[in-house]
């Protein structure tokens, strides 16, 4: 299920497919022509003035006739003075909520976005708040570009990079994260450069290889979480599906043909996972291949819900792991103070509006 949007959207093209779509209703443009109009439609607004060759009025009003061009609302902008990172909420013209968020980097003035690919998720993550949301359909890509748009256009500094890490698997929506990560490398488009594009899985074993095989410049990032059969499919329902030797062997496949390091990363919970034993399966299943284990510490707000790793199992862990002989990188959950967890800020304003009476009572 995907927005009912059914004019198609000018920020799902790259230029070839808009003179493409343009010539099917036969206008015929030049792919300079087409160039030019996207670059116009991506432009960062407040840019200084540059040289360019004009756009004539009639192709701009073709491209208005017969592409949608709206834009995504703001609806919510969460801002954490301690670490600087800002989460956006949403909505689409259906209504649907999902979150982007604006990450500061280590360079002053440079910036990353985390972006959604679904609104809610299926992959049924226990320690997950978007899980608990469910899904209600995938994003589609002008939705997944309005939003790093959106962020961009007001991040103080430069935004050189993408993460499809938000709300959702993106892999489970394989066809329009990819197509959203074309438009946002393209020098037209986004102008981020595909190798700082990052696309994150829970594992789904036919989707990375499709992607091994496609020869994509975005990188991956495999959200594993345990390497314990079990204890996978316990955390992680649905990615527990496929047996831990078939992830390894799909994650080889995808390392045999990658440029740099493969990064597995680690939602690290106190007394679940950050065990010698998780180590040692580490190894087991990934040994002798060129990694970065990123650890994330858990951010579950429920009373009930899973605890923090302490700063001394988490050093222990850590230690353990040099037998990967792999950089380990501890990630922080930037915005612990307002909503940090994907899903927190959509869920919060679902059950305001729940909660909210309505205009009928």
């Amino acid at each position: 299920m995907t927005a009912t949007v059914s004019t198609p959207h000018l920020l799902s093209f790259v230029p070839e497919e808009l003179a493409a779509h343009l010539g099917s209703a036969g206008i015929a443009v030049r792919p300079e022509e087409a160039r030019r109009v996207l670059s116009r439609a991506f432009e960062l607004p407040g840019a200084p003035p540059r040289r360019r060759s004009p756009v004539a009025k009639r192709l701009f009003d073709d491209v208005a006739r017969l592409t949608d061009r709206r834009r995504l609302e703001l609806v919510e902008r969460a801002t954490d003075p301690s670490d600087g990172f800002v989460k956006y909420l949403f909505r689409s013209p259906d209504g649907a909520l999902t979150e982007a968020v604006r990450i500061p980097l280590h360079k002053e003035g440079r910036f990353s976005v985390c972006l959604s690919s679904q609104v809610g998720c299926a992959m049924g993550c226990t320690f997950c708040a978007t899980g608990r949301l469910g899904l209600t359909r995938n994003l589609e890509t002008w939705e997944m570009v309005s939003a790093f748009l959106a962020v961009r256009d007001e991040a103080p500094g430069r935004v050189t990079g993408v993460v499809f890490q938000g709300q959702g698997e993106p892999f489970q929506n394989y066809d329009e994260v990819i197509r959203a990560a074309r438009v946002l490398s393209h020098p037209c488009g986004g102008h981020v450069s595909g190798t700082n594009i990052t696309i994150s899985t829970v594992g789904l074993v036919p989707q990375i290889r499709r992607f091994a095989r496609e020869g994509h410049p975005f990188r991956l990032i495999v959200s594993l979480t345990s390497a314990i059969e079990e204890r996978r499919r316990a955390l992680l329902p649905v990615a527990g599906r496929y047996t831990m030797s078939e992830l390894a062997s799909a994650v080889r496949e995808y390392a045999a043909v990658a440029k740099g390091r493969l990064t597995l990363a680690m939602v690290l919970m106190g007394g679940v996972n950050d065990g010698a034993e998780e180590a040692a399966a580490l190894e087991r299943h990934f040994g002798g291949l060129k990694l970065r284990v990123n650890l994330i510490d858990v951010n579950d707000a429920r009373p009930d819900g899973y605890r923090r790793s302490t700063d001394e199992e988490r050093s222990r862990f850590m230690s353990e792991l040099q037998r990967l002989r792999a950089p380990i990188v501890r990630r922080y959950s930037g915005g612990s103070a307002r909503h940090a967890a994907c899903g927190m800020l959509a869920a919060t304003v679902q059950a305001s509006t729940a909660a909210s009476p309505s205009d009928a009572e």
